[in-house]
């Protein structure tokens, strides 16, 4: 069995323009003579390695607290890719997931510098899917993200942005993605993990 970390480190993590950086805060030191260390800390919920819920950019949308772990953890395919993903090539992915795994279609994870095209969105919005992951930090154009969100954030498929796949070969793996339990929130940061039980 291998586990490949596939998450940002917070406070050196990629940021999207204009976000709030995390800051870390040392309350306590042992090196100042105190009797234990203590960290507080602050950050954007899209900072780094994170989840996107629907409530991001839909009003009534599903908040994280409210998504099932379902999407997070099971089976997922992992697909390389560079540029921007057209409709074929999101129906070209699907279908060699589907001849890997049917389970891992569910989750499906695109390594590379990628952008999602609304064509492709529309495409994974009506395949079913619990969840779809990149490694820029936002999933369509940056300066035009909603559109893509909209697809398939309104198809209840959960985004896992700025993921780091460049250790991981295509193929399928077993992913753990869960995001933080917070109540009302549209996003969580999450120590995101592949495990491949071949290795």
């Amino acid at each position: 069995m291998k586990i490949y970390d596939i998450s940002q480190e917070v406070f050196g993590c990629q940021v999207y323009p204009n976000d709030p950086i995390p800051e870390k805060n040392v309350l306590k030191s042992m090196e100042k003579g105190e009797v234990y260390n203590l960290t507080a800390f602050s950050m954007c919920v899209h900072n780094g390695t994170h989840i996107d819920a629907p409530f991001h950019f839909i009003k009534d949308g599903k908040t994280v607290d409210e998504i099932c772990l379902d999407a997070f953890v099971g089976m997922a395919y992992v697909a390389e890719h560079t540029g921007i993903v057209t409709g074929d090539d999101a129906a070209k992915i699907i279908e060699k997931a589907k001849k890997h795994s049917p389970a891992a279609v569910k989750r499906l994870l695109i390594k590379g510098d990628v952008e999602v095209s609304i064509e492709a969105a529309k495409v994974f919005a009506s395949s079913d899917i619990l969840l779809i992951g990149n490694e820029p930090q936002t999933i369509g154009p940056q300066n035009e993200p909603m559109a893509v969100h909209l697809a398939l954030l309104g198809a209840d498929v959960i985004l896992l942005e700025g993921i780091r796949l460049s250790e991981v070969s295509e193929g399928v793996y077993f992913l753990n993605a869960v995001p933080l339990n917070l109540s009302g929130a549209d996003g969580s940061p999450c120590r995101a993990v592949l495990i491949d039980f071949e290795m």
